[in-house]
């Protein structure tokens, strides 16, 4: 099945991908349909966006809360899931000696929000450590919880980790910090395509998340979720028609109005989410993961005994299409990464975390078994180089 989908996507056949977990890769059907958006807006760019933008946006909204597990009141298309956790950050009263809490698995764009507000407010942003592998749901639990304290205002995490690509178990501990007291803040740039979501009984406060990764949409398309609860304490980042509520724009609630009219702007990529969402459905997308997940096994096993290195992960169920495999402390780990590409084009990330060498893997239906063979030939051939 997964060597049948190559040809859906528009990537250079001459290079190894095992990368999706950056950009994404739009399939060829769901990128036409973007194209056939922009054009229309070009055509007429006043009834475009006049007449027609704010009901299509809706429709755009409710397929994707359809999806998410939710209703399309609680969401807001925004352009990536950084940009989201700006609105939600810039929204929290922060002041001095309050404390957000979160792990030292973030995503570096993120870290540096929280630490810019806490520089500006006197809040502290607290990376409580994480040691891997993650033994059980519940070790992990209590292990983050045990960072909490009467100051602590703001729990953020990724629902997916972007160097370590760890599924973090969040709804226990998104209950608890609710009955706490405590806002829960979720990452979910990884996770929309990858893993199934129902948004409503999570539990979360605010999640925000990404359309163009693993849900295969055109670039630029992410969403704020907001629990109905928490929705009038969300701050628009840009002031503008939203909040005269313009015939025309005015979408229903000031959580939308607030954040979608940002002025003008080619919201395509918003518009063909639909599209990514039919892509999967028609292709039984859930067979596709479960493929995925069991080749990036075999890819992470193959990894480990090349390297002798332990593997990241206690059970199977803490990855899922993206992985994270240790190497040996590499002094450049950019050389090492342009190496793998040079000689066998292979394009995957190797990153640094607590200066630890990590390959992180990214297995998306296009990917087969020849594409693990083609990285483990380029790593045994360029990796003793690096050590």
């Amino acid at each position: 099945m997964l060597a049948d989908l190559r040809s859906e996507f528009l990537l250079d056949p001459d290079v190894v991908y095992l990368n999706h977990g950056s950009f994404g890769a739009c399939p060829r059907l769901v990128f036409e349909r973007y194209q056939e958006l922009q054009l229309e807006l070009e055509r007429q760019p006043v009834d475009f966006i006049v007449n027609r933008l704010t009901p299509m946006l809706g429709e755009a909204r409710a397929v994707l809360a359809a999806f998410l597990g939710t209703s399309a009141g609680n969401l807001v298309f925004v352009p990536n899931a950084t940009f989201g956790v700006n609105v939600i950050a810039r929204s929290m009263p922060l002041g001095p000696g309050d404390e957000i809490l979160t792990t030292d698995h973030e995503y570096g764009a993120c870290d540096n929000i929280w630490t810019y507000l806490g520089e500006r407010t006197g809040a502290r942003y607290i990376r409580r450590p994480v040691d891997l592998p993650i033994p059980s749901a519940e070790v992990f639990l209590e292990a983050f919880w045990a960072g909490v304290t009467d100051r602590t205002r703001v729990i953020y995490l990724s629902h997916i980790t972007s160097p370590t690509a760890i599924i973090l178990p969040l709804h226990a501990l998104c209950i608890r910090a609710r009955d706490a007291g405590i806002l829960t803040v979720i990452d979910g740039a990884h996770a929309p395509g990858q893993i199934p979501l129902e948004l409503d009984d999570l539990g979360a406060d605010f999640y925000t998340g990404n359309c163009h990764k693993w849900l295969m949409s055109p670039k630029g398309a992410g969403f704020l979720y907001a629990h109905p609860r928490v929705q009038d304490r969300v701050e628009p980042l840009v002031i503008g028609w939203g909040q005269t509520k313009q015939p025309g724009i005015a979408a229903g609630s000031d959580f939308i109005d607030n954040q979608q009219w940002l002025g003008t702007d080619d919201l395509s990529a918003y518009l063909a989410v639909p599209a990514a969402i039919a892509f999967q459905e028609s292709r039984d997308w859930p067979a596709v993961r479960n493929l995925c997940h069991d080749l990036l096994a075999e890819a992470l096993a193959a990894v480990d005994e090349l390297t002798g290195l332990d593997t990241l992960y206690s059970d199977p169920a803490f990855f899922g299409q993206m992985g994270a495999a240790a190497l040996p402390v590499l002094s450049d780990p950019a050389a090492f990464k342009r190496s793998l590409y040079e000689s066998h084009r292979v394009e995957i990330p190797v990153t640094d975390w607590r200066g630890r060498s990590l390959l992180r893997i990214s297995i998306q239906g296009y990917n087969t078994a020849q594409d693990i063979d083609r990285l483990i030939d380029a790593m045994t051939l360029n990796l003793p180089l690096q050590q």
